[in-house]
């Protein structure tokens, strides 16, 4: 008689253990990693940021993944940076190096083979080597100029050997030395923007000038505008509101569907400026749609005109108008 096989629960169930118990074990890591950092970690973004080449990244095998995204970011938050294979480098690629570059080599043992042709050339050239290994008595430490030694732990691997905690520490320091480095930039929102034209991130970071509905599409009124001229505007522009302005064109006001049932008896004989809610809540131009995306969610509205201040003053007249559609649309909320 052979034994009953585990049930799909009690299989489903010890996966999910030992899944959190991966996930524990790296977190422990990391706290390990943030609890490690010392004056070498400075020494490092200072290095980063005087540098006049470029960042020139290497790492072999599962590290050397890690260092192709930490080139990646490194170069979306303004550091120009390149990754460079190491066995590639011994083949040609050492072209990619110049003086004025700074080298960050990084390898969870520190005793790569491989990495040796890119160290010895680093050297000649007198670029300094940022190094990144969990072993502080290793080739890497020893050659480098900035000596970067993570905790040593054990893989979540049952035999410690499958790169798993050591890249999960990789990833977290590089991006910490990424951030690190940007804020010592003084890396702006612009400066993203400029960098991330396209993508989601380039959406979020567009202004609303570059979203609103232009003045000609505006559905304003005046203050001794008949409620049955408001209720026209608000229906044809299809936004659902109307601003009220005055003889100046400023905006005093916006009259929305909320406006109007509280106002419901009295709508056959108001006019605009007494319906209307004072101090509407508005958006600048130069505001970015992240921003205002969340500027709509938190005062729970729909539909919000946008004001020029950077270039018209105190008080400026309404330039636009942005949507909660506007921003469906884009795929931003």
């Amino acid at each position: 008689m052979t034994a009953d096989k585990a049930s799909p629960v009690e299989t489903v169930s010890q996966t999910v253990v030992r899944g959190a118990e991966v996930i524990r074990l790296e977190a422990e890591a990391l706290v390990a990693l943030a609890d490690s950092l010392d004056e070498s970690f400075e020494a490092a973004c200072q290095l980063i940021c005087g540098a006049k080449g470029r960042v020139v990244i290497s790492g072999m095998g599962k590290s050397g993944q890690i260092g192709r995204k930490f080139a990646a970011t490194l170069a979306a938050t303004g550091t120009p940076a390149t990754y460079v294979h190491p066995a590639e480098a011994a083949h040609g690629d050492l072209g990619m190096l110049v003086p004025g570059d700074v080298a960050i080599v990084i390898s969870n043992s520190g005793n790569t083979s491989e990495l040796r042709a890119i160290l010895g050339y680093s050297r000649k050239l007198g670029i300094p080597v940022i190094g990144i290994a969990s072993n502080s008595s290793s080739f890497l430490l020893e050659q480098a100029d900035v000596r970067l030694c993570l905790p040593s732990v054990r893989e979540a691997c049952p035999a410690n050997i499958a790169p798993t905690t050591s890249t999960t520490m990789q990833l977290a320091f590089c991006d910490a030395i990424a951030m690190a480095v940007m804020d010592l930039r003084g890396f702006t929102r612009d400066g993203m923007k400029a960098l991330h034209p396209g993508g989601s991130i380039g959406l979020r970071l567009a202004e609303v000038r570059e979203i609103m509905h232009p003045r000609e599409r505006l559905p304003l009124v005046g203050r001794t505008a008949p409620m049955s001229d408001v209720l026209t505007t608000m229906t044809s522009m299809g936004f659902g509101i109307a601003g009220v302005v005055d003889d100046a064109g400023l905006l005093v006001g916006v009259i929305t569907d909320g406006d109007l049932r509280r106002h419901f008896h009295q709508l056959g004989d108001a006019v605009a400026g007494e319906v209307m809610t004072t101090n509407p809540k508005t958006l600048d131009a130069q505001d970015v749609a992240e921003d205002a995306l969340h500027f709509f969610n938190e005062m729970k509205i729909t539909c919000a005109f946008v004001l020029d201040r950077q270039n018209s003053g105190d008080q400026p007249a309404p330039v636009g108008v942005v949507h909660l559609h506007d921003f469906l649309r884009l795929g931003l909320a």
